[in-house]
């Protein structure tokens, strides 16, 4: 699938979430989130990323929007990643790599002149009517969080 873009109304999707339960976008229905894709938990840049949606969730969350995490990794890993670093806003769960694929994420990557598939780092705004306010792909971690909110200011 390709990656949504702004103004395209958010892909379907049900996840596993580290809250318990699933979240899905029916649920949020209404509500304005944030849903950023990364590669894999306890590795750096992840957890850079992480821990700076952490650092201002308060903010995000002041704008009324939500936050989630979302990878490949299963939940109990999930729940080490937050439990490490003390993350407080639920991660999704994606092994068979659905969400991933219906979010677009999902691509051909070249890392030292070898080729495989992965998450390419990507993050999507979506308003609380279901609508891609702005989609970020290839995200360089610094700074990044600040890019989300000046975008979730500016709905």
């Amino acid at each position: 699938m390709p990656l949504p873009v702004a103004g395209q109304p958010a892909p379907d999707f049900t996840a596993a979430s580290s809250a318990g339960g699933t979240v899905s976008l029916a649920d949020l229905a209404g509500t304005a989130f944030v849903l950023y894709f990364y590669p894999k938990d306890m590795t750096p840049g992840c957890t850079t990323e992480a821990c700076d949606f952490r650092d201002n969730l308060a903010r995000l969350q002041g704008a009324g929007v939500q936050v989630f995490g979302a990878s490949k990794d299963s939940l109990a890993r999930h729940d080490k990643f937050i439990d490490k670093h003390a993350l407080s806003f639920p991660l999704l769960s994606d092994p068979d790599g659905s969400l991933c694929e219906a979010w677009g994420v999902w691509q051909e990557k070249k890392n030292y002149g070898r080729t495989y598939m992965g998450i390419v780092r990507s993050t999507f705004l979506v308003d609380g009517a279901g609508v891609v306010r702005q989609t970020w792909t290839k995200v360089r971690v610094k700074g990044h969080v600040d890019k989300v909110l000046a975008a979730v200011e500016a709905l």
